[in-house]
């Protein structure tokens, strides 16, 4: 059953992957000028990390163990004998961790006027870039895009294959 819809649990999990990138950026954009935060001090930057859910296996292994299913034809065109025609391997998942970042030095802004300048004026500021943030958002949208593509493709397949 996971090979059936096993695109669409990749998919799912690089689109919620995504979102959280989405979500942290959005968030970054909006602090840029935040010089108080619960924790005390500026506002942190986030960041969000993928890294491959090994709790299902590695991609890598993945793609050694997936046999396709020719149990209806001749037991030759197998290549591996030791994998059964009907063995299916777990499907691989990202997993994605947001983090705070913590900085070198914050940006530093000369403003006597604002409330949070210590003695000499000069005011803490998170160290965004905002050019930076846009790239990260338009490289999560593009993938977003690519995920919710590939479940547009496997929905019209498996239907285009029902109607058969």
């Amino acid at each position: 059953m996971s090979s059936v819809f096993g695109i669409f649990q990749i998919s799912g999990t690089g689109l919620s992957a995504q979102r959280k990138k989405l979500n942290a950026v959005a968030e970054n954009i909006a602090n840029v000028e935040t010089t108080r935060t619960p924790e005390g001090g500026p506002y942190r930057r986030k960041q969000v990390v993928f890294e491959q859910d090994t709790s299902q296996g590695s991609f890598i292994s993945s793609l050694k163990n997936a046999v396709t299913n020719m149990h209806r034809t001749n037991g030759r065109h197998i290549a591996d004998s030791t994998n059964s025609p009907t063995k299916r391997a777990d499907i691989p998942a990202v997993e994605s961790n947001e983090i705070s970042i913590e900085p070198e030095t914050f940006k530093m802004v000369y403003d006597p006027t604002h409330p949070d300048s210590d003695e000499n004026g000069y005011v803490a500021l998170p160290d965004i870039n905002i050019i930076t943030e846009m790239v990260d958002m338009m490289t999560a949208t593009r993938a977003y895009e690519a995920n919710v593509s590939a479940v547009r493709a496997a929905k019209a397949m498996y239907k285009e294959a029902l109607s058969i």
